[in-house]
C-alpha cells in the first residue's frame, strides 16, 4: 500500500468559531439543507458523534457515487480540530483502502478563519493515483465550504 497526501490552505471572513460550528459540528444537519444537490442525508450509525463515531453519508440522486461512510478519528472543538476516515463507500473505486482528512481552522486577524486541510489516500497494493483522479472530489470539498461560508454570511444569526 503507497500513500498520497495532500494539503491545502483556506480563509473566510466568517468567524472561525461560529464556521467550525456550522461546518463541522452541525454539518450533519447544515449541509443537506443547504446543498441537497450534493448530499441526501447524513445518518449516525454508531456513536454518538465523537471520536470512533461512525456516520452514514447518502449522496444526492443523480450522483456519481451512492453513498460513503466515514469514522470520526478526532474532535476538538477547543482547538478546531476535525479528522475522519472515509472507510467505505463507492468514492474508494476499488483503487483506495481509506482515505484520511483532517482540517484545522483557526482566527484570522481580520476577525475571520484560516487553516488548513489534508487529505491521504493509501492506494490499494499495486494502484498508483494522480491528482487529476481526485480533483473533483477536492473541487466538492471547497464547493461545499463555499456554500456554508455564503450561508452564514446570508444569516448572521446563526450560530453566532
Amino acid at each position: 500500500m503507497s500513500t498520497v497526501t495532500f494539503t491545502e490552505e483556506f480563509s473566510s471572513t466568517v468567524a472561525a468559531a461560529r464556521l467550525f460550528k456550522a461546518l463541522i459540528l452541525d454539518g450533519d444537519n447544515l449541509i443537506p439543507k443547504i446543498a441537497p444537490q450534493a448530499l441526501k442525508n447524513i445518518e449516525i450509525l454508531e456513536g454518538n458523534g465523537g471520536p470512533g463515531t461512525i456516520k452514514k453519508i447518502n449522496l444526492a440522486e443523480g450522483s456519481k457515487f451512492a453513498y460513503m461512510k466515514h469514522r470520526i478519528d478526532v474532535l476538538d472543538e477547543a482547538t478546531m480540530t476535525y479528522s475522519y476516515t472515509l472507510i467505505e463507500g463507492d468514492p474508494l473505486m476499488d483503487k483506495l483502502e481509506k482515505v484520511t482528512y483532517e482540517t484545522k481552522m483557526e482566527a484570522s486577524e481580520n476577525g475571520g478563519a484560516t487553516g488548513k486541510s489534508g487529505s491521504t489516500y493509501y492506494t490499494k497494493p499495486g494502484v498508483e493515483i494522480k491528482e487529476e483522479e481526485i480533483k473533483a472530489g477536492k473541487d466538492k470539498a471547497v464547493g461545499l465550504l463555499k456554500a456554508v461560508e455564503a450561508y452564514l454570511l446570508a444569516n448572521p444569526e446563526i450560530y453566532a
